[in-house]
């Protein structure tokens, strides 16, 4: 059995373990910083939060009703009806090369499906680049479909993924 076959996916915890919000924040400059307090609401508003082992990977995601005032979110808002939205999805260095984030991906586009909504959406730094990203995304079979330069100064690339 390979380590992806062996991975258990979980809910993360309405109250995030510091482990895990040490993986979010040793990957602040693409993720952005949190809070143990910030990450627990984000967790709480999320249409899917799950992570693999103590803190291997993790995946917040939201569908158009959330609560949420990303930029980034709230420009997939302007143009969709329905969609969910990944806000971040990060691995462990430690973790990496083991499938883990398309494992989690997987369940959310299966949980998305279940739910009715026929894309998946999400966004890529450009500035400064994140081409490990951008491989994996394309690789997802995600397409750029529109880009902005943030108020931090960001350039981002959005994508989708179509469901059906």
């Amino acid at each position: 059995m390979t380590d992806t076959q062996s991975a258990a996916i979980v809910a993360l915890p309405g109250t995030p373990s510091p482990a895990l919000v040490a993986l979010n924040n040793a990957h602040a400059a693409e993720l952005s910083f949190l809070t143990p307090e910030r990450f627990a609401e984000l967790i709480d508003d999320a249409f899917f939060a799950a992570c693999i082992g103590e803190a291997d990977a993790l995946l917040i995601a939201f569908d158009q009703a959330a609560d949420y005032d990303s930029p980034n979110f709230l420009w997939f808002r302007e143009r969709f009806g329905r969609f969910v939205y990944v806000d971040r999805i990060v691995v462990a260095d430690a973790a990496r090369g083991r499938g883990l984030a398309r494992l989690l991906y997987e369940a959310l586009f299966e949980r998305a499906r279940i739910g009715g909504h026929d894309r998946v959406v999400c966004e890529v730094n450009a500035d400064p680049p994140n081409p490990a990203s951008d491989a994996f995304h394309a690789a997802l079979g995600f397409v750029e479909v529109g880009s902005a330069r943030l108020a931090n100064g960001k350039t981002v690339r959005y994508f989708e993924r179509g469901l059906r």
